[in-house]
């Protein structure tokens, strides 16, 4: 299990996961977001979406490596838009989604 799935799972299970986009723009217009999460095969018309309302929250977005099949296998729900309503797990998920990054160049 990637850190990334196990921080999700832990974030699912205390409640501070919102799966989807109309949940996602429900928690921004709420303040409750702390950080979008966004697979990496979401369509590129839903991700503009995304950044576009978490961007007037200033809210971050994060890809990241897992797709929409792994998210499902992971939390029991097919979504490509995960939103974190904790700061502490929003913070850990952007830093580990941005190590993805850096660990998959070559």
């Amino acid at each position: 299990m990637s850190s990334i799935s196990g921080l999700l799972t832990i974030c699912r299970k205390a409640g501070k996961l919102v799966m989807g986009f109309d949940p996602m723009k429900d928690a921004l217009a709420g303040g409750k977001a702390c950080a979008v999460i966004i697979a990496s095969d979401i369509s590129p018309k839903t991700e503009k979406e995304v950044r576009f309302f978490s961007g007037k929250q200033n809210i971050p977005v994060a890809r990241t490596a897992m797709t929409l099949d792994e998210v499902y296998h992971t939390l029991g729900k097919k979504a490509g838009i995960l939103t974190i309503c904790d700061k502490g797990f929003a913070d850990k998920a952007i830093s580990i989604c941005e190590n993805e990054k850096t660990d998959n160049i070559e």
